[in-house]
């Protein structure tokens, strides 16, 4: 790869990591009031017009607290495990494309960090290396509450890892590809794979909000039972940071779903679109912007359905999560990949 190609590489990978944690940041403020309309309040309204800034009051207010570490804590891995669940967040968005190719001065720039044969996987692995953050953080504690907290977050997890993968397996077997930018590119236009996996869509949704210790599965962190769970005796910015690594999973995890089974930067008329501009290059251009534009869009939708769930659904008790995750998602989940490999036998034997 050239120095230029690196050079815009590299711009990009620091923009898209200043998206996210602008868009981890500003999830409080919009979480905060959607609460707020749902329950008919005003939510936030002091700093800044409309309470724009409660944010970054937030922030200041993490930034400048005392720094606690509890007597009988592990000190090294009292600080390690935030970072670690910090750390996994961030890099889990370096394979999923946000939009289609960009010429720039005669050079092709895709709107994709790493663009790796086997994305889909990368993904996982990441992803599961933030259990390790929380289940570090409530050992490290000494402190009873977090340490069932982070048994809970760790059990949690990988019961429905496994329903989310077997879920995915069916989008891989139509798509043939575990690159996250061919499966984008398979559906172009209006093609979705939703319209395919309807059934495998809703178990991988419902395995998100568990992955990502969300109502109605935020066990790991029930506050009536274990005070706040994993992070109970953190506070400053290392609790900031276990409170950004969750929204930053959100936003992760929407993009994900976006791109795996709604079409990603991929729109309708996407074709009468670029058709309708003579000039080929800034035709190619004013697509893939509209392309990032609706892929946002998408993801923006995902992350308003986290939080319209978490202000309208109760709680779990621990059996049920358990009994949903093992005995309802991973049925259903073999089910599903059992369908799809019958339908595709069934289209190759007829066409």
């Amino acid at each position: 790869m050239e120095s230029v190609d690196l050079i815009y590489k590299g711009i990009f990978i620091l923009v898209i990591f200043g998206i996210t944690l602008l868009i981890a940041t500003y999830s409080t403020y919009f979480e905060r009031k959607i609460a707020a309309f749902i329950q008919d309040r005003v939510g936030p309204n002091r700093a800044g017009p409309f309470g724009l800034l409660q944010p970054l009051a937030d922030a200041g207010k993490l930034f400048f607290k005392e720094e606690f570490i509890p007597a009988k804590a592990n000190k090294a891995l009292f600080i390690i495990g935030p970072g670690i669940a910090m750390l996994v967040a961030t890099m889990s968005s370096a394979v999923i494309p946000f939009g289609d190719m960009l010429i720039v001065g005669g050079r092709e720039i895709w709107l994709q960090a790493i663009d790796v044969n086997i994305g889909v996987l990368y993904v996982f692995g990441i992803v599961s290396l933030g259990v390790y953050g929380l289940m570090i953080g409530g050992w490290a504690s000494n402190n009873k509450f977090s340490l069932l907290g982070a048994i809970r977050a760790a059990s949690q997890n990988i019961s429905y890892e496994l329903a989310m993968g077997l879920s995915l397996i069916a989008v891989l077997m139509m798509t043939g590809s575990l690159s996250l930018r061919e499966i984008a590119e398979q559906q172009q236009g209006f093609n979705w794979n939703i319209w395919y996996q309807p059934l495998g869509f809703i178990i991988f949704l419902v395995c998100a909000f568990a992955e990502t210790n969300r109502t109605p599965f935020d066990l790991p962190e029930s506050e009536a039972e274990l005070i706040g769970g994993y992070h109970t005796e953190y506070g400053s910015m290392k609790l900031g940071m276990y409170l950004f690594a969750e929204y930053i999973n959100i936003f992760v995890v929407s993009a994900v779903m976006s791109t795996l089974y709604f079409g990603a930067y991929n729109f309708p008329f996407m074709e009468n679109l670029r058709s309708a501009i003579s000039d080929p290059v800034l035709a190619n251009n004013v697509v893939t912007l509209v392309g990032v534009a609706v892929m946002f869009a998408k993801i923006f939708a995902f992350i308003f359905f986290f939080m319209w769930v978490r202000w309208t659904l109760p709680r779990f008790r621990y059996d049920q999560l358990m009994k949903l995750g093992w005995q309802i998602l991973i049925p259903l989940a073999i089910l599903n990949m059992v369908l799809t490999g019958g339908a595709i036998l069934l289209k190759d034997s007829l066409f």
